[in-house]
């Protein structure tokens, strides 16, 4: 990768890629049926949500808050107010969403999934010589879905206009079935050489030597590395973890 990549998701799509790639050299991807038609977990508590719905996004959505970030970094590369929360918050205030939950998609149409899981899926299946197309990420598809009202995504669990369209043409029991992450249990849950792995990384004289996690933070999480996640389930040593390798492998 260009550039970390946090989510479990990436060592996942690379073992996928590797295998797929014996056989074929273009596949279709479902990237993006999520974020144009509010599939995630973190999206019904905006329906009503108060306000410009920021607060709701934020404590679901968010990895870790200023305050945490300001307790794992070293204080000389800190900044000094939120700059998450201020860029989420400008974005939610441009014109072209009333709506709590149309700010959110808007957001992670635009700047998520660009970031994360299209560029992760394009790396991780080229790093492979495999072509993955996204046919839900049809700009026509995206305007066509933006303009439908947000209730009418919500329904049915999430993607409701996605599911009443392929009723007729996808099985039902892939329909309805429960919504599903990518596992990658030994990075979810971090123990043995895993873990070992990810101890030497953050415990190396080249990460004492940067200086970029407060030693108090990291030990903290390496006494438990299990016991601290985000709110979206990930693990908070990995993530560490997997900034600090990055940097290694690029001497930086």
């Amino acid at each position: 990768m260009s550039e970390p990549m946090m989510s479990h998701d990436v060592v996942a799509f690379h073992l996928l890629s590797e295998e797929v790639s014996k056989y074929v050299t273009v596949v279709q991807s479902g990237q993006g049926a999520d974020e144009i038609f509010a599939g995630y977990d973190w999206y019904p508590p905006l329906r009503d949500a108060a306000g410009d719905g920021l607060d709701a996004y934020a404590s679901r959505f968010f990895d870790r808050g200023d305050a945490e970030i300001k307790e794992a970094v070293e204080s000389d590369l800190a900044v000094y107010h939120d700059a998450s929360r201020e860029y989420a918050a400008a974005r939610f205030a441009t014109d072209g969403a009333d709506e709590p939950l149309d700010r959110a998609l808007r957001l992670d149409t635009e700047v998520m999934l660009v970031d994360d899981p299209v560029k992760r899926v394009d790396n991780m299946t080229m790093a492979w010589g495999l072509e993955a197309r996204v046919p839900f990420l049809d700009h026509e598809l995206v305007e066509l879905a933006a303009a439908c009202p947000p209730e009418l995504k919500l329904v049915q669990g999430g993607k409701g206009v996605l599911k009443d369209a392929a009723r007729g043409v996808v099985p039902s029991e892939v329909i309805d079935r429960p919504k599903g992450s990518f596992p990658v249990p030994a990075l979810i849950h971090l123990e043995g050489p895993f873990l070992e792995f990810v101890r030497e990384a953050l415990l190396s004289p080249e990460a004492r030597a940067r200086g970029v996690f407060r030693r108090e933070y990291v030990d903290r999480l390496l006494a438990a590395p299990n016991d601290e996640r985000t709110p979206l389930g990930s693990s908070k040593l990995w993530q560490l973890g997997v900034l600090e390798l990055w940097l290694q492998a690029h001497d930086m």
